[in-house]
């Protein structure tokens, strides 16, 4: 099985594909220095096989990469957040109160 995790920026989102099929995606909005992320979404045909976890880690990982602050609005990112606390950092610290984030 063959995951490959893309940017679409056209569609201003994050694809995860399974074996060349489109199984998700994760929709953001893109500022200077800051990545907001706003809707998740799995296809019931892939749902409960980890996709959605992966896209998130890797999406995250790259904003670290890139430097982006991340604001979590979509839910599945925040609790995916949540349940990560190494990722925690990655939230401006102004704005974990918001997602219920503890400070550093």
């Amino acid at each position: 099985m063959a995951i490959e995790i893309t940017d679409n920026p056209q569609e201003s989102r994050y694809e995860i594909r399974q074996d060349g099929e489109l199984a998700g995606f994760t929709l953001y909005h893109r500022h200077p220095g800051v990545i907001t992320f706003v809707h998740t979404e799995i296809d019931p045909r892939f749902e409960h096989h980890g996709l959605a976890d992966q896209l998130i880690r890797s999406v995250l990982d790259q904003a670290r990469e890139n430097g982006l602050a991340v604001v979590p609005i979509c839910p599945f990112v925040r609790a995916y957040i949540e349940r990560h606390p190494d990722y925690q950092d990655l939230v401006p610290e102004d704005r974990r109160r918001e997602f219920n984030l503890p400070a550093a």
